[in-house]
C-alpha cells in the first residue's frame, strides 16, 4: 500500500497536500452553501488576521499524519511531513504581516 512508504520526499508531498484537503474540508463545513470557493479565497486574501487563524485547523491533518507515521516508526517519512508543516506555518505567518 502507498502508505506504508518511509520516504522523505513522500512525506513531503503528503505534508503539502493535507492542508489543501483540510482547507477544502473547511470551505465546504463552513462556507460553502452561501459562498464560492473564489469568495472565500478573496476573503481570506483581504483578511491576513483570518489566516493563521485558518492554517491551524488546516494543519490538524498534517498532526494525524505525523502522529500515525511517528508510531508506525517510518521516520523519514514523518520528518517530510513536519518540514512542509514547518514551510506551511512559516509561509502563513509571512504572509499575515506582509
Amino acid at each position: 500500500m502507498i502508505f506504508k512508504k518511509d520516504n522523505l520526499k513522500f512525506g513531503a508531498i503528503l505534508g503539502l497536500v493535507a492542508p489543501v484537503i483540510s482547507l477544502l474540508i473547511y470551505y465546504f463545513l463552513k462556507f460553502f452553501p452561501l459562498h464560492t470557493l473564489k469568495d472565500f479565497l478573496y476573503f481570506l486574501q483581504s483578511n491576513k488576521t483570518q489566516v493563521t487563524a485558518l492554517s491551524v485547523p488546516c494543519l490538524v491533518l498534517n498532526i494525524a499524519l505525523f502522529t500515525f507515521y511517528i508510531n508506525s516508526h517510518r521516520d523519514k517519512t514523518a520528518k517530510g511531513i513536519f518540514a512542509a508543516t514547518l514551510v506551511y506555518a512559516i509561509t502563513a505567518m509571512v504572509f499575515k504581516y506582509v
